[in-house]
């Protein structure tokens, strides 16, 4: 390992990227840039037209572009940090899970695969060559948070515990009606996963869901809608902060969080 990727290196199996592919890169790039007040620069050139966003000129995500003749859906991509994509690979194929594109090269970004869980949910690994992911935390307009919407978290718990070595613990406001799992690296929280039974959106299946952060939550929802988005779930208390749930004007949904001084 070299010591650009040393001093960068995430310990295996924490969320450190997000990444997005949609129709039109241009007009997505307008939007977020008008949310978020995201700068754009070209590359890795490996993943066809692709942007890295910047916020104060540290990367925050990615957006690609899909081929024309691809039409998949719009959704936000978790992508878990890993020390060998090709090892994470087998692992996640023995456990349940199914690997759909990769392990592949990208230049200098390292080694990449997209996945999926036993349950469906897609998820991104990610070996770090030289850099590693999201370089800003905290900040208006950075991924803070992922959580995995899913049918049960029991199951899929599991799951993460044997590919990742996360620790899954029961949430401590967790109940009958509230089915929360915490997922745990060296102690401290990375990630979530809810169950949600039959409230599970029959458009989108199990998914993770990318959190990003705001100043006020309310307002941010409001730009989403005069931006061309949609609000899917209207500003409300939840166990992070204020949150909202979104959608770019492709469709692409994720969740507006303006985070309790605590978390």
């Amino acid at each position: 390992m070299t010591e650009a990727a040393q001093a960068t290196r995430r310990t295996p199996g924490t969320p450190c990227w997000v990444s997005l592919m949609v129709h039109s890169l241009g007009t997505t790039e307008d939007f977020y840039a008008d949310l978020f007040g995201w700068e754009y620069v070209a590359g890795p050139e490996q993943l066809g037209p692709y942007v890295r966003a910047l916020l104060d000129g540290q990367e925050v995500a990615g957006i690609g572009e899909m081929p024309p003749d691809r039409h998949l859906p719009v959704a936000w991509t978790t992508y878990l940090a890993t020390d060998d994509a090709d090892a994470t690979a087998e692992a996640i194929r023995s456990c349940g899970g199914t690997v759909a594109v990769g392990p592949l090269d990208a230049g200098i970004a390292g080694r990449v695969a997209i996945c999926s869980d036993p349950l469906g949910a897609i998820f991104g690994i990610w070996q770090a060559a030289s850099r590693m992911g999201t370089q800003l935390h905290g900040a208006p307009g950075t991924p803070v948070w992922n959580e995995l919407v899913t049918q049960d978290s029991s199951t899929v718990g599991k799951f993460y515990e044997h590919v990742f070595g996360h620790e899954a613990l029961t949430h401590e406001t967790a109940s009958d009606d509230f089915d929360y799992l915490t997922l745990r690296l060296e102690g401290r929280p990375v990630a979530a996963v809810h169950g949600v039974g039959r409230s599970l959106p029959h458009d989108r299946g199990p998914h993770w869901m990318a959190y990003f952060e705001v100043a006020d939550t309310d307002e941010a929802a409001a730009r989403v809608a005069g931006l061309g988005g949609r609000v899917v779930e209207p500003p409300r208390e939840g166990p992070h902060g204020r949150v909202a749930t979104v959608a770019d004007p492709e469709g692409a949904v994720f969740t507006l969080v303006r985070s309790h001084p605590e978390t």
